[in-house]
């Protein structure tokens, strides 16, 4: 069987930063406004007031302290409270493919491959700017690179399914080079304005090139198995689509964007993700705590990754055990992982052994072993 290995990650990150401070006061603001508006349905008592938000809340919800957006400005302003771009011609680089671009040409830098080895793309994140043409298309045209490309969806499990899915080409033999990117751009199908949730997302763009261990450079991922599972929940949905203008549903309605059950979310994904891991691992006869030197976990919340990695390890696991990258990034749904990968591998030795892992919405899981070569 071919043998095959990630061999570059690159990342896109936006220059615009959020603090929780930034983003309470203006939340809080949003509140004044909302409950001056229906003050006396508030008084009335047929409507119960807002609530404001506060730092100290966010942190303790999540361990989220900032993350990177791609404009800062609609989204603080608390009568629009969501991102502002400006829209692009047909003939003119999207947004999706120009961050997807610029994190791509960092990941092939690193693999030491050009565009034109390229013979596959594939676009996976959590949300696309539209349906067709394929943003993967798009981006293959800007890159140069040749062969196809195609898009994907599984929210937040995204990354990790495409890795298969590259994988598995390179082993058949239908490619030898491929590269995954995944431009997730959050704050577009983001809720801003719900206090549960409003602090959760970032903006950013992963990519990693993944080919035959026989062209790859020294210092590359030998990818020992990939598994993926599914199981069917409504406990994270997002209902906007494109049968949405035929049932006459208000486009801007609260289904429309970002909607989860959080505690019914922790309380089922946390042990789904920790069998799922630790099955992954006995089935390549590794065990969790002796034979795997670090984490790279799906990055949503702080005390998910905690718990899970508890269960495998039985005890707390170190920073460098399992590195979080939410407190800079916030949750950027597929890439959180790719995230953790890219900038905690480096100090790692050959032989080593990481489990890349992500779940999300689906509810689905996906799980990547690679080792140090």
């Amino acid at each position: 069987m071919q043998r095959v290995v990630i061999s570059g990650t690159g990342m896109y990150v936006p220059r615009e930063v959020i603090s929780n401070q930034e983003l309470v006061a203006s939340f809080n603001e949003y509140v004044a406004r909302e409950n001056q508006r229906h003050a006396a349905a508030i008084a009335a008592g047929s409507m119960a007031p807002l609530a404001e938000s506060s730092v100290e809340f966010i942190e303790k919800a999540s361990g989220i302290q900032r993350r990177h957006v791609l404009d800062k400005a609609g989204i603080l302003d608390p009568q629009r409270m969501r991102p502002h771009f400006a829209p692009r011609a047909n003939d003119e680089l999207s947004l999706m493919a120009e961050i997807a671009v610029a994190a791509a040409q960092e990941a092939l830098a690193q693999a030491g491959r050009q565009a034109a080895d390229i013979d596959a793309v594939i676009c996976a994140a959590a949300n696309m700017q539209r349906p067709y043409p394929a943003m993967a298309v798009e981006i293959q045209q800007a890159l140069g690179a040749g062969g196809y490309g195609f898009d994907m969806n599984v929210a937040c499990s995204s990354a990790t399914f495409a890795i298969e899915q590259a994988v598995n080409a390179v082993r058949c033999g239908t490619a030898r080079t491929v590269l995954v990117v995944n431009p997730e751009i959050t704050s577009a199908h983001h809720c801003w304005y719900d206090r549960d949730c409003h602090f959760i997302f970032g903006d950013i763009c992963t990519a990693l090139v993944i080919e035959r261990a026989e062209h790859a450079r020294p210092g590359s991922w030998e990818v020992l198995g990939t598994r993926l599972a599914t199981r069917y929940s409504s406990n994270i949905r997002n209902n906007a689509g494109f049968l949405n203008r035929c049932e006459d549903s208000d486009p801007q309605a609260r289904d429309k964007l970002f909607v989860q059950e959080g505690r019914k979310v922790f309380k089922e994904v946390c042990p789904m993700a920790a069998e799922h891991i630790a099955s992954h691992l006995a089935q390549l006869a590794l065990a969790p705590a002796s034979d795997v030197r670090r984490y790279w976990l799906h990055q949503a919340n702080l005390s998910m990754n905690q718990l899970i990695a508890r269960k495998l390890l039985e005890r707390d696991a170190t920073a460098d055990e399992a590195p979080v990258i939410l407190d800079e990034y916030a949750n950027t749904a597929s890439a959180g992982s790719i995230i953790a990968f890219h900038l905690h591998r480096a100090d790692l030795a050959a032989g080593d052994v990481g489990v890349l892992c992500s779940f999300g919405a689906g509810y689905s899981i996906g799980s990547v072993v690679v080792r140090k070569w």
